[in-house]
């Protein structure tokens, strides 16, 4: 008997079974274009091992023009071929099955060369595209399907035809991209006909033995999007063209609606794909911030889709589907949707990996061997350096223990759950409680540890954190200043606030702040309203007027950079922060000189001269300094020590940064 009857069911396609209900789906790694096929295929086989029902591969280009930039993965030669067969060969020795995305980025590329239904240059590049002519169009189709029998000839299970997220052929479907008067534009009958098309000649190529999944944008977010009787038309004609699957995708790129950032509800757009359940004859997927088996569960049951799609899960955790199996699930090291190492990696080139599990794409870089000899191995600080280095560490057969001021593991990851928003968090903190004690981890909380509580160890690893800086703004008697751990833990501050620091934190105090009740993360109804999200059915693209729901405090947002606050926020998050702010009417000042705090407020002095920011409490965020006490007492009494963390490096509380550090330190312990 299994907790996740549907979740664990296989799926009859025909010419082939999956095992089960889970589809580990696309995501941009960066590995292929380094060209360490061996570390490709090693990423993709631990998810087989773990025991994702079908992995589809992050997107690979079939040309040159359709390339998310320059160099970007492609399936176009012999030796494409012949490097994927080692990823392929590697998932199926594993068990597994594997799909190939066919994504043609459009006007989307990256590159002087892209191509697109007509000439208007999209938001997120400098370049505009060439519209194609009708020779044109035919080589994109003919790409297509040579790029899928390539995957074919690779030992693919099937391939994945990327029309979703605003990329080439979704840039057909709307009037918003295509404003051609041939027969590719104009009517929807026309504008559908390119991706219907791709899908018909892919199956034409393949045969009828091979999966070809259809991503669907099922609602686009944008302006001029499809209205929901267009995307069932085209669901239907995909269908008819060969699809033997149809994946949901959510919003495009340029959207300015969060999809699938920590703030955005679990599950929050399996109602899309439900609405288009008995629609269609065959197989659909959800997709979108589901991240436990209990939430693909629920949805399975419930009849939103017959199988769901979970990403970064799979960074997180590789083994996801196998825990769930074995009734395990307290122990799958959860998505907590950050972006940090993930898609903000990618759009900065980088490789990328995972805030909870550094190992994910570094899976030959970082390995865990069991140690030669056990040590005895001290670790001060039970954050989320701490925690990783811990758990690590017991997990290589060391004798581990633990200790921390508080009486509870977590550190100022607690804070961080408080955020609205960042409700995620409270699940990681759970998941380590429970590899602690899996990994039979001593535990000495409540225990302010000094020299001589350690001195009996082989080694320390110090991740006592950090404390908040003083700017050393002069405070005149009964003013009432409070940094921001004091207001995240609770204490009053009044209805008007000035926040000093306009960093990471400072915009999480300002979202605290600006929020009362029930956070919209965990209601939907309350969430779709406050960014504009409607029915498709009933406006084009889904989009609706957002009613925020209006700020308890006047806030103000101070910073002395003179550039623009929020700038350095994550690529691909800040600009959710930024809008959330504004709906919620935070002023922010830059470039202001910070003269006292009184009883009035904070007098500041900007460009435009002297101006007192009425408030009745001033928070401080105004960065932070390592606690770095004991590591130089212990390096003093001859100990040997590591530093990690905050302790290391007093930057922004940097959960990624700390995780990574204590898992490479105790894999090499």
């Amino acid at each position: 008997m299994t907790d996740y009857p549907h979740l664990l069911a296989p799926l009859d396609l025909g010419f082939t079974t999956l095992p089960n209900r889970v589809l580990m789906g696309s995501m941009h790694t960066g590995l292929e274009e380094r060209g360490d096929w061996n570390r490709v295929a090693e990423y993709y086989a631990a998810r087989a091992r773990g025991g994702a029902g079908l992995i589809v591969t992050g997107g690979i280009a079939p040309n040159p023009e359709g390339a998310v930039f320059p160099g970007a993965a492609a399936m176009m030669t012999a030796q494409d071929v012949a490097n994927h067969q080692i990823v392929t060969g590697r998932v199926h020795a594993e068990g597994g099955k594997i799909a190939m995305q066919i994504l043609h980025a459009g006007r989307y590329a990256y590159g002087k060369d892209c191509v697109s239904a007509s000439a208007i240059k999209s938001p997120i590049s400098p370049f505009p595209p060439r519209e194609l002519d009708e020779a044109g169009i035919e080589k994109q189709i003919a790409d297509f399907a040579a790029a899928a029998a390539r995957a074919r000839e690779a030992g693919y299970d099937g391939v994945e035809i990327m029309g979703s997220e605003g990329y080439f052929l979704n840039q057909f479907l709307v009037t918003r991209t295509n404003q051609r008067s041939d027969r590719w534009g104009g009517s929807y009958e026309n504008r559908m006909r390119l991706p219907v098309e791709v899908v018909r000649r892919v199956r034409e190529t393949v045969g009828a033995d091979f999966i070809l999944i259809y991503r669907l944008s099922m609602i686009d977010l944008v302006p001029e999007g499809s209205t929901f009787d267009e995307v069932e038309q085209l669901a239907r004609a995909v269908e008819a063209a060969g699809a033997t699957v149809i994946n949901t995708g959510i919003g495009w790129h340029e959207a300015r609606v969060p999809t699938i950032a920590t703030s955005v509800p679990r599950a929050a757009f399996a109602w899309v794909t439900k609405k288009l359940m008995g629609k269609v004859g065959v197989p659909l997927i959800t997709s979108n911030r589901i991240n436990t088996p209990e939430v693909a569960e629920s949805l399975l049951a419930g009849g939103a889709a017959d199988m769901v799609s979970m990403a970064r899960p799979f960074l997180a955790d590789p083994d996801f589907v196998a825990k769930a199996k074995a009734g395990r699930a307290s122990e799958i090291a959860p998505c907590i949707a950050c972006n940090q190492a993930c898609l903000d990696h990618t759009f900065a080139g980088k490789i990328s990996s995972c805030l909870v599990n550094p190992r994910a794409c570094h899976e030959t870089e970082i390995v865990l061997t069991p140690a030669e000899t056990a040590r005895r191995i001290a670790v001060v600080g039970a954050g989320p350096a701490g925690l990783a280095a811990a758990i690590t560490a017991a997990e290589r057969g060391h004798h581990v223990t633990l200790f921390d001021k508080s009486a509870r593991v977590g550190g100022q990851l607690h804070l961080a759950a408080t955020i609205p928003g960042k409700e995620e968090f409270r699940g990681l903190i759970d998941w380590f409680e429970t590899m602690v004690a899996l990994r039979q981890v001593e535990t000495c909380l409540g225990v302010d540890a000094g020299v001589n509580d350690l001195t009996g160890f082989d080694a320390v690893i110090v991740a006592t954190g950090v404390t908040p800086r003083d700017p050393g703004i002069p405070v005149d008697a009964g003013a009432r200043v409070l940094s921001y751990v004091d207001v995240l833990k609770g204490a009053p501050v009044g209805d008007r606030i000035a926040i000093v620091g306009a960093g990471g934190i400072g915009f999480d105090v300002a979202e605290f702040l600006t929020h009362t009740g029930e956070s919209p993360t965990e209601n939907l109804d309350h969430w779709k309203a406050e960014w504009g999200v409607g029915d498709p059915a009933q406006s084009r693209g889904g989009l609706a007027a957002p009613h925020p729901a209006p700020s308890p405090r006047k806030v103000t947002l101070l910073q002395r950079k003179t550039g623009a606050p929020g700038k350095g926020l994550g690529k691909t998050t800040g600009w959710i922060h930024r809008a959330s702010l504004r709906a919620k009417g935070v002023e922010t000042l830059a470039g202001v000189a910070y003269e006292r705090i009184d009883r009035e407020g904070l007098h500041v002095t900007t460009a435009d001269g002297p101006r007192l920011v009425e408030a009745d409490t001033v928070v401080l965020c105004t960065g932070q300094e390592s606690a770095r006490d004991l590591a130089d007492a212990l390096t003093q009494a001859g100990v040997e020590v590591h530093v990690i963390g905050g302790a290391d490096v007093a930057a922004e509380l940097d959960a990624k940064r700390a995780i990574d550090q204590g898992v490479r330190l105790a894999a090499t312990l």
